[in-house]
């Protein structure tokens, strides 16, 4: 520890006296990677339009996993628990079963590499970089950042007519992702959106008085990007995730929270009539994807049914990884678009084709069989499951991290709703790595990182 040489008093002498080690930037360094990890999928860089298959935020991951390798190596620190281990690793052995198993192992090969990056690689180092809630808070508060700035563009594209293409009109916000990737924006906005939410809901106590009037504002600000990004299956996880939110803080704090939000909606979409007509209509086509399915969703049941029946002709090892396109048309049904049609924000006419199922549990079930979906399913349930006790035993004791809880539970409950109705790809991808990783920390970490002991 460094010390300081203190002048004696006259006939004694001299003493060292400890002075405090340095703290600040330089104990938080190796957080840096997260945080560039979690900002450059703002930046556009053509991943559907032709760009390269690895963008900034991919770089970003890489190198936060070398940091915490080197940190590793270097301080010769044990790692993880044992069953931080185990539940952050156990999806690699899905992985690793459907590569072998796949008719092309070689053409599997690049789908090992990402599934382990944003699956086990990028959480694994979320969890290891973290050293204590006030990191955790560093990294929740760049998603909210990542969220203002996607959500201001969003709304900007929507007024401006220089959104993509939307019932005939360029309105839809996708911030700067483009229309290759429309669920990119909403996927940011409802991240922060949850963020900014759980720290209104529970500020730290150590925050400054402004934080939580400044929380709750830019949660309900946000509400209007992901209202205009017409996203039906963002809408429902995000409402889902909220819901779960609310109930883990009390029935008092729950009810006024939902009478605010509903008064909210009301304002700004009846009031100011922001996008109110095509949000009613696309709000309304939620009830109807049974009776009278869009387009879009007659081609998702096609999808869905497609992945059914890779499933069954590969029931235990799946049809391998990045399999799906190949097999696609030999199980699917005639009914099937060959593609999707995007335009706008910049971007001319193109037809987008359908490579995925856009559910995340059936795209592991084709591709990894039931092997592959208990280990990645059983893995996802232990760090949820394990967020939740963490988070009832923290708030039942009065800990000071509990703000921390509150977003890796919506968090990963988020991302659970969510790949019902989606599956990776896209600049984005890599953040559900380290939406894994905040909830995963939270869940597993030792009780003092935490802040729950």
């Amino acid at each position: 520890m460094a010390a300081t040489l203190t002048a004696p008093a006259p006939g004694t002498p001299a003493r060292t006296v400890p002075r405090p080690a340095p703290g600040g930037w330089r104990s938080r360094w190796p957080l840096l990677p997260l945080i560039a990890t979690v900002l450059l999928p703002a930046l556009p860089y053509g991943f559907a339009g032709g760009g390269p298959a690895v963008g900034p935020a991919d770089i970003a991951s890489g190198i936060a996993v070398l940091v915490c390798m080197g940190r590793l190596l270097y301080l010769r620190q044990r790692p993880l628990s044992g069953a931080a281990a185990l539940v952050l690793g156990l999806p690699a052995v899905g992985f690793a079963v459907a590569t072998v198993t796949a008719a092309d192992p070689g053409a599997a090969l690049p789908g090992l590499v990402r599934y382990l990056q944003v699956f086990v690689l990028v959480p694994v180092a979320v969890c290891l970089l973290l050293k204590d809630a006030h990191g955790f808070r560093i990294v929740a508060g760049a998603l909210v950042v990542l969220a203002l700035v996607q959500g201001v563009v969003g709304v900007h594209q929507y007024v401006t007519g220089t959104g993509a293409s939307y019932m005939g009109e360029e309105v839809r916000a996708v911030g700067t992702f483009g229309p290759s990737d429309i669920m990119g924006m909403a996927t940011v906005v409802a991240y922060g959106l949850l963020a900014a939410a759980a720290f209104a809901l529970r500020t730290p106590r150590t925050a400054p008085a402004w934080l939580r009037p400044a929380a709750a504002v830019v949660s309900v600000g946000l509400i209007v990007p992901l209202a205009l990004s017409f996203s039906r299956g963002v809408w429902i996880a995000t409402a889902a995730a909220l819901l779960v939110a609310l109930c883990l803080t009390g029935r008092r704090q729950a009810l006024t929270s939902l009478a605010v939000l509903g008064a909210t909606g009301v304002v700004l979409v009846g009031g100011f009539g922001i996008g109110s007509e095509m949000i009613a209509e696309r709000a309304a086509s939620v009830t109807q994807v049974t009776r009278a399915p869009d387009r879009s969703v007659s081609d998702r049941y096609a999808m869905w049914s497609a992945a059914g029946s890779m499933w069954r002709e590969q029931p235990a090892t799946g049809v391998g990884l990045k399999g799906f396109p190949a097999h696609r048309d030999a199980h699917a049904s005639v009914g099937l678009s060959s593609g999707s049609d995007t335009a706008g924000a910049g971007q001319e006419f193109r037809r987008q084709a359908l490579l995925s199922p856009h559910n995340m549990y059936l795209l592991i079930l084709s591709e990894q069989g039931l092997i592959g979906l208990t280990a990645v399913v059983g893995s996802w349930a232990a760090i949820l499951l394990g967020a939740v006790r963490r988070l009832v035993r923290a708030r039942s004791r009065g800990h000071a991290a509990v703000d921390c809880g509150l977003v890796a539970v919506a968090l990963m409950t988020w991302q659970s709703v969510n790949f019902l109705y989606s599956d990776i790809g896209g600049p984005t991808t890599v953040l559900s790595g380290v939406i894994l990783g905040l909830a995963a920390w939270w869940a597993l970490a030792e009780p003092v990182k935490a802040g729950t002991a």
